[in-house]
């Protein structure tokens, strides 16, 4: 009879952070052998491989993903070639163009795309992104009514899927919709809505985010121009734009996706966007981008604007061609970033105490707070679904009405259940799609919403969901972990949503050297015992049980567990494990 130490990696049934540790199985063992073996590839790699799929025939292609094999043809998505049509008719014509985006990194990209794409064509347009407080998510009556007034056409970026009223307003010019949020049963009388996510859709381009749709309508858009004798500018030049995007979306990184953020990445080393330059400098970058930058480094400053600031501010700075107005632009998200955080710590405690009385063991984790700031809800939102595996609401209170975001987790699509819930009248508004939500909802309908979403919820299983368990992909020793093999196993990249780096296990290490470092920060140097030894960094572990315990290891040996990089200091190249838990040996 099997037990959970039978299955438990390394023999860990809890670790420090309460996880059982799960590693491969005997079958991907012996394809991680058979594969190393038939390509020569490195054994950690070929077991990231194996996780993810690859065949071993197939391996040197999905480590060198390209545009040209995996961008599908834009036409695919129904009512593109109108839309590429009106856009390409209102530049020749030299009609007035707004576009109308959403504030957060998604929208501020998509924005830029249009922007930067019309300015080298020498046509300017309007940008239109609507304040998070006073004005919310989305096309609204007023705003849209008083672009139509002065404009010929107006594109709806990263929204208006489900802006059927906003969009019936705007009397005297065409909208075209690009977005990626779930469609409803009717769609807006729009002169085109392409979104890869409307219901009549195949759903095999459901991944994108509205920065990679608004890529393929310039695609397509060239293309028509090529058959019309005219030549368009340099598409692959703006491919940072669409990397950020997918990475700060967390859009899956795989598909067409992968090609996206790789080549992104590639381009955005070229530093040529003086917005996204700048933003680089102020946030500390010293070396070439990876996903991780984008996610955690120039994300969070694009989206500091809409957050708590001006909310066309990211999209002006990644679209301007001024290097001084990018400076100041720059400086400025660095300061709302920094405000934000601070903002961020007070709602999340907040919302934690009040979601630990309710107890995260239901389908649902949420907390509402009187003047939670709008902008923050959403991160407190993931906080609270990494805290407890559970999909997560935070919602703000002001007057009559809450305003909230939610995160879902794996396997659990909260858009639906927020969009059917706002469709049975107990939300204002919803929708969203299968990971993230927004909703506003009456104060006192506050309660029975919540309930009827969690009802919702169990029905796909998120009641059941135990913590989650740590998956590893292999056993490594300290003196293994070289420079040059993290190179090789990041060729299996880019990672993120729905392609996790992989994570490694360093069995009975020596805790050689533990600090604290700033608020709550942990640094390790750890061994073997054999003179081999490596640095690892593990953010917010004094926040936790782990951080203490290894500050207090008392000369105790500890299996430790995370992902590898690459740390840079002073141009000097070294291994660094990004420490995520550890359990006694």
């Amino acid at each position: 009879m099997n037990t959970p130490q039978d299955k438990a990696f390394l023999g860990v049934v809890s670790s420090v952070t309460g996880r059982r540790w799960i590693g491969p199985g005997l079958v991907e063992d012996r394809a991680s052998e058979a594969m190393a073996q038939s390509t020569g590839l490195p054994a950690p790699l070929c077991r990231t491989l194996v996780r993810r799929g690859v065949a071993p025939e197939d391996a040197e292609t999905f480590l060198a993903p390209t545009l040209r094999d995996l961008l599908p043809d834009p036409r695919s998505l129904k009512d593109m070639e109108p839309a590429a049509a009106r856009f390409l008719a209102a530049l020749n014509k030299r009609e007035r163009i707004a576009v109308f985006a959403d504030y957060d990194v998604d929208g501020g990209t998509s924005a830029a795309l249009l922007l930067s794409w019309l300015r080298d064509m020498g046509h300017r347009a309007t940008l239109y992104v609507p304040d998070r407080i006073d004005e919310g998510y989305g096309p609204n009556d007023d705003a849209m009514a008083a672009l139509a007034v002065d404009h010929d056409l107006i594109v709806c970026v990263d929204c208006g899927t489900l802006s059927h009223g906003p969009i019936a307003v705007a009397v005297g010019a065409d909208v075209v919709v690009l977005d990626h949020h779930l469609g409803g049963e009717t769609l807006p009388e729009a002169l085109a809505v392409v979104n890869p996510n409307r219901q009549d859709e195949t759903g095999d381009l459901a991944h994108l985010c509205a920065a990679a749709v608004v890529f393929l309508m310039l695609v397509e858009v060239n293309r028509q121009m090529k058959v019309a004798g005219q030549k368009g500018p340099d598409l692959m030049a703006l491919l940072d734009l669409v990397a950020l995007a997918t990475v700060a979306d967390v859009a899956p990184l795989v598909g067409v996706n992968r090609a996206l953020v790789r080549q992104g990445l590639t381009v955005m080393a070229r530093r040529q966007r003086i917005g996204l330059t700048a933003l680089a400098d102020v946030a500390g970058m010293d070396q070439a981008p990876t996903s991780y930058h984008l996610g955690f480094l120039l994300g969070p400053r694009v989206n500091a604007g809409g957050r708590i600031g001006k909310a066309d501010l990211g999209a002006r700075l990644l679209a301007t061609d001024n290097p001084q107005e990018a400076s100041d632009m720059a400086a400025r998200l660095d300061e709302l970033n920094t405000e934000r955080r601070e903002v961020e710590t007070q709602v999340r405690d907040l919302a934690m105490v009040q979601a630990e009385d309710r107890g995260f063991d239901a389908p649902l984790v949420w907390a509402a707070g009187e003047g939670w700031h709008p902008g923050v809800v959403g991160i407190v939102a993931s906080r609270l679904k990494e805290a407890t595996n559970r999909p997560a609401i935070v919602i703000g209170l002001d007057g009559d009405e809450g305003k909230g975001s939610g995160r879902s987790v794996s396997g659990i699509d909260l858009g639906a259940v927020i969009q059917r819930v706002a469709a049975e009248g107990l939300l204002i508004k919803g929708g969203g799609h299968k990971m993230a939500a927004g909703l506003t909802v009456a104060r006192d309908k506050l309660d029975s919403a919540m309930a009827r979403i969690s009802e919702l919820l169990a029905k796909q299983g998120a009641g059941d969901i135990g913590p989650a368990d740590l998956r590893l992909d292999g056993i490594l020793m300290p003196g293994a972990a070289s420079v040059e093999l993290i190179e090789q196993i990041e060729k299996a990249g880019p990672f993120g949503a729905g392609a996790p780096a992989p994570r490694f296990g360093f069995p009975d290490c020596q805790i050689l050297f533990a600090k604290q470092v700033g608020a709550n920060h942990l640094k390790v140097t750890f061994g073997d015992g054999l003179g081999a030894r490596i640095d690892a960094i593990s953010f917010g572990a004094m926040d936790g049980p782990m951080g203490p315990m290894l500050m207090k290891h008392n000369g105790a040996r500890f299996h430790l567990a995370g992902r590898l990089e690459v740390n840079t200091w002073q141009g000097r190249r070294s291994p660094q494990l990004r420490l995520e838990d550890a359990a006694p040996a």
